[in-house]
This record gives structure tokens, sequence and C-alpha cells, in this order.
């Protein structure tokens, strides 16, 4: 199992890299000021495991070491980096993610130096190092992640390049021959070329300590030639790639290296010796940085309280009171609502970084004085002059990498800065990837994604099916909002959410007002009873931008002919509204009161039939036509659905449709 020929032809990398250049600690293994390392070509994780091993750090022990790919579910040594484990700063494993994780760390960095050192007090100057392989330089996330650093002027970043020039198929050249270090000097970049990867570890270690100069401004990147399962019967052949070498095989290296053959799983003595005195210098180091912090308290005490409370992930107190309690009347667009509510708390939250990629004017999260990250001697055209002190990040049109490098910034240290991110909903499927990622790590990002519906962009950027998705995703908080009241429910909702990303969705449109209804403490149950009606026979569920629609159906159903009688139930989270206790659920749904429910969502059905009996949903793309049109369209009109669920109703009162069939209205 696993993938050894990377992991030893990169031999002489480790050496160098955890002997002789990084600062860390590994009985301290989250020091605050230590270098972060990732391993963006995650499936080489046996190279990290082994020296995290050799270096130090007490949860790796030699047992543990042996549980690679092991039976064993508490293993530290699984098939891919998991951030779980000391030692660890995120999960990798889709190729090109950790470039751009790594770019998030460094921005991490350099906002924080910015804002905190003083001179003579360098409380944060950590570097990061990132290796990877042929494979991270084809992935686009990775492209877009090297063009971002250079143009950021990223020099506390080192990507170390595994240049051993084979992957899966075989040799690279079969899919890629373009000049590496030509590309990269073009993306703003320093290179440096080592020729003897396996075996000369003192250029090795020339090169990154140059990646260490403070004075740099340039992200460095290290094209190292290596040679994959060097030593073995299957050197430089793709095969060493992703499959065991074999017990002959490592006899044979074993003999070649004059290592006793018939011992297994086997480190000699000499080598434990070489890494012995590692954790005492990581000891020293944390042991300075204390003492640099009690000088740094004297001198700055507002302030090294300020990063104290940072470090610890702490928000001001009463934060949650900078929300408006009340929000104009008129008819506003949902991602209007998002400024209303989160501007104040953007401009004297300083925990908050602000991202968007180019849709500044459309999703409304600049705040009062903002400043924005960019290099400080950077003059655009357009006048708007940054520093690393900024908070608002200008991602470009790269939205894979603007998440990716959200949950770079996230991991930094728990919670010292939450990132938002935010574009059109429908071009979060270019960054699902990454959102995945942050999702399955529980890192703490909140995404907003605006022009959410079938809205009038046509079918391109309606996103029918992407809520489906994200309601699916695993510790992810999909939250739809209907009015001002529920975006503000729904951003205290995602502050105060400590186990994963959450994502707020919001409309281009405006929407009416429901504030005698609507309830923003109801949003942190995922759903609850807008209106209630005791004797009602039927519950209507709609959610954001269509909660109104919900009202409109009901007062239609009152005045029909038969006088139905509709309760109405808000629900703006899947996610949130599963967690809830299942009286709870009952309470707001009665279904199991045989109340039926119809929901109202112009997205695809896929989710609803939990928790609906029918629904007015999409069962196509879009269409490109004016709001109010589209809607009617598609037959999400008062009147056509009034008629459609007061036939579903007789059909349901007349045994017509049997339990847990779902009807699409």
């Amino acid at each position: 199992m696993g993938h050894p020929g990377s992991a030893i032809g990169m031999a002489a990398i480790g050496v160098a890299l955890w002997k002789y250049t990084m600062r860390y600690a590994p009985h301290k293994p989250d020091w605050f000021n230590r270098d972060r390392f990732l391993l963006s070509n995650g499936h080489a994780c046996l190279f990290q495991y082994a020296n995290l091993y050799l270096s130090g750090y007490k949860a790796m022990t030699w047992e543990q070491l042996l549980s690679y790919h092991s039976e064993r579910p508490d293993s530290l040594c699984p098939g891919h980096p998991e951030i779980e484990h000391e030692g660890i700063e995120l999960t990798t494993g889709p190729l090109g993610q950790g470039i751009a994780n790594a770019v998030g760390l460094a921005m991490a960095s350099k906002h924080l130096a910015a804002t905190f050192n003083r001179p003579g007090y360098d409380v944060v100057s950590n570097q990061t190092w990132c290796i990877v392989g042929d494979a991270c330089l084809q992935e686009g996330v990775g492209c877009e992640a090297f063009s971002y650093a250079g143009h950021l002027k990223l020099g506390n970043l080192t990507v170390i390049y595994d240049n051993n020039q084979i992957s899966c198929d075989g040799s690279v050249d079969l899919t890629n021959t373009e000049d590496v270090n030509k590309k990269m000097e073009a993306c703003g970049w320093e290179i440096i070329d080592v020729e003897d990867g396996v075996n000369d570890v003192g250029a090795i270690v020339d090169a990154l300590e140059k990646g260490r100069d403070p004075s740099r401004t340039k992200p460095l990147f290290i094209n190292i030639q290596t040679i994959i399962g060097v030593g073995s019967a299957v050197t430089s052949q793709a095969v060493s790639h992703g499959a065991p070498l074999g017990v002959d095989n490592v006899t044979k290296m074993k003999k070649a290296y004059s290592w006793d053959t018939k011992k297994v799983f086997h480190i000699p003595h000499q080598v434990r010796e070489f890494y012995a005195e590692i954790s005492k210098r990581g000891d020293q180091h944390v042991q300075e940085w204390d003492s640099l912090i009690d000088s740094y308290s004297k001198d700055h005490p507002e302030l090294a309280q300020t990063f104290k409370d940072r470090m610890a992930g702490k928000l001001p107190d009463g934060w949650e009171s900078m929300i408006p309690n009340n929000f104009s009347s008129d008819a506003t667009p949902t991602r209007k609502s998002n400024n209303a509510v989160i501007s104040k708390i953007l401009a004297e939250v300083p925990t908050f970084m602000v991202g968007t990629a180019d849709l500044t004017p459309s999703v409304n999260l600049t705040y009062k004085n903002y400043e924005i990250f960019n290099p400080p001697d950077l003059k655009p055209i357009s006048g708007a002059q940054g520093s690393y002190k900024g908070r608002y990040i200008h991602f470009g049109i790269r939205e894979h990498v603007m998440a990716a490098i959200a949950n770079g910034l996230a991991a930094y240290a728990p919670r010292t800065i939450i990132p938002i991110t935010s574009s059109f909903f429908m071009f979060y499927l270019y960054a699902a990837p990454a959102v995945r990622m942050g999702a399955l790590q529980k890192l703490k990002v909140i995404h907003v994604a605006t022009h959410d519906s079938i809205g009038a962009g046509g079918p391109t950027h309606q996103p029918v099916e992407l809520a489906a998705l994200y309601c699916a995703m695993p510790n992810m908080q999909y939250i739809r909002p209907g009015d001002s009241e529920e975006v503000a429910g729904a951003w205290k909702t995602a502050i105060n959410y400590m186990d994963g990303p959450s994502m707020i969705s919001v409309s281009r449109h405006a929407v009416p007002q429901l504030s005698e209804l609507t309830d923003r403490d109801g949003v942190s149950k995922g759903a609850y009873v807008l209106k209630e009606v005791k004797d009602a026979t039927i519950t209507l569920i709609s959610v954001g931008a269509e909660l109104s629609f919900a009202v409109n159906i009901a007062n239609a159903l009152a005045k029909a002919s038969s006088s139905i009688k509709a309760r109405i139930v808000s629900f703006p989270s899947h996610a949130i509204f599963r967690q809830q206790p299942l009286e709870y659920q009952r309470q707001v749904l009665r279904r199991n009161e045989g109340t039926p429910a119809v929901v109202i969502e112009p997205y695809v059905i896929l989710g609803w039939e939990r928790w609906a009996d029918a629904g007015v949903n999409m069962k196509s793309y879009g269409h490109s036509l004016p709001g109010k049109y589209i809607y009617a369209h598609f037959g999400f009109d008062t009147e056509s659905m009034a008629k459609n669920i007061q036939k579903f109703l007789g059909d349901w009162q007349h045994g017509k449709i049997g339990r847990g069939e779902y009807v699409e209205l």
C-alpha cells in the first residue's frame, strides 16, 4: 500500500528541512510562531510521517509509524496527511490544494506580522514551506495559487519542487513539456535549481536558507532534481509511484545500504542519534519566543493583550450587539442586507479577513475605512493602494484558489483569522473542491454566495442544483435567509459555529421584508414556524428569496372556495435543522400529526423528500428572462402554485398519495 517512490526520492529534502532548516517544536506542536510545512503531494505522506517520528513528535510513536495504511482506526498515518494529527498543518490529498493552502498560511503570517510586530519585537516571524510534485504543478488550483502568491510578493513562502518527472501514467512529458522555471519566473517567483536532490543535502540547505531571508520580496521556488524510487529495482519507473516495492526489492535496497536484511521495519541507532537534538532545539525556540512575548507585553501592553486574544481565537465581548436590531421595511436584496448586518462587525473586529473573486460591487462586503491586503509598494492604476495590514482581499477571478487560500488562513491558528469569501453562488461550483476540504477539516470559513435562486442571469448563472451539494456536505452549514432579519440570524449562526464552514446564500433581487414574522434566533435552529395556524390542513415550507411566496400562497388558499388554512415554516438550513431534537422537528413540521407539507424553492428537489410531501421545485436548468417573468415561466407565480397545491391537498385527503411519495408539483 501507499506511494513509496517519492518518499524515498525526497529523503535528502527531509533531512534538509527537519534537521537543518525549519523552526518548530516537536514537544509543543501547536507553538504559535512555528514554521508551517505542507506536503501538497500528500500521497507521499510516508515521507512526512517518518520525519515527524524521527524529529520527536510524541504522538508519532514507533507503533503508530508502523500503522501506516493499516487496519487501525486510530492510526496517525492515514493514506494522506490529516489535520487532526500533530505536525500536520492541513489535510492534503487532492493535488494542488496544498499549494493554495500554503499561500493562505503565508498570507496569515504576513498579515499578523504587519499588524503586531514592532521594532525589536518580531513576534510573528515564521516561514511557510510547501513541497509539490509534478502533478501539483498541472492542477488549475496550483496555477491560480502560484500566480496570486507572486502578485502578493510573499517572500515568506518557499515551494520545493520534487522534480522526478514521473507520474502515474509514466514520464511527465507525456502530458507536460512546459518550462516550469520560466513559468514560475513569469508569475513573480525567484528560482533556485538543485541538480542533485538525492545526495546533496548541503545544496538543498543552502537553497532553503535563502527562503528564510526576511528581506525577501518574492516567493521562492526551489526546483530540486530527484529520482523516484532511487536505489530500488524500479528506479525512475511509474510503478514506484503508487505501488509497494515488495519484499525482494526492499531486501536488495538494504543490502545496497549495508543494512541488516533480517530486520524488518528497523531504523539504525545512528539515524536516531542524528535527529536526537531536534526536540531540545525546539524547546529552546519556544523559550526564546516566550521571553520575547514577556518583554513585548511590558513595552506594548495593550497590543500584546490584543495579540494574546487573537492567538486564543477570542472575539471581543458583545460583538453580537453590533448587529442592528431593526432594518428598513423596503424590499431589499438580501445581498444588500449583508452589508447592513455585518459591516460594523467587519470594521471593528479585526479577526475577519474578507475576500471576493472580483465582485466587490455585487457582494456588498466592504466596510468603513477598509484597507486592501496587497504589497505596500504596489500602486494599481485604480489607485487602491494597500498593505499587508489590510483585511480586504481582492482574489481576482480565482474562485477555486480563493476558497483554498481561505482554508490556509483559517488553519494558521484556530479562529485567529476568520476568512470570509464571496462570489456568485454559481461560481462556488468552481470553488467546491476547496470548500469540501474546508468542511472535511472543520475549518472556520464563511462563504457568501450571492445571486442565488433562478434570478435573471440565465441558466449559466442560475444554481438550481448547487444547494443540494452544499446541503449534503458534512460539517457545512448552508444557510439561505429570506429577509434582513434572517440575514442577521444567518451571520450570528455562522460566526458562532465552531465545527466547520458556513455558506450564506443571498439574492441579487429585492425581496419583501417580513419583519413581523421572521426571527433571527429561529435561523439558529435551521427551520422555525413563521406563522402558526392550529387547525391548518397544510404546511407551506419556503426558503430564502422565495420566503414571501409562502405568505402569498397562504393568503390565496384562504380566499379559495375551499378556504384552505395553511401554516408557514421558514427553512433556511437543512444542516442545522437535522441537528435539532426530533421533538422540535415534529413541532415545526407537524407531519407526524398527519398534516402534509409542501416546499416552495426554485432548486432541484434533492433533500426535500425527508422534510416534505410535495414541492414546487425546478425540474430543469433555468432560462434567461427578467426576474418576475422567469418565476412565472417556471410556475412560481402565486396563482399557479396555489392551484397545484390545492389539487395536491385534495389528492392527499382522498388517499391518492402514498406515504413517503414525494410529489413534484
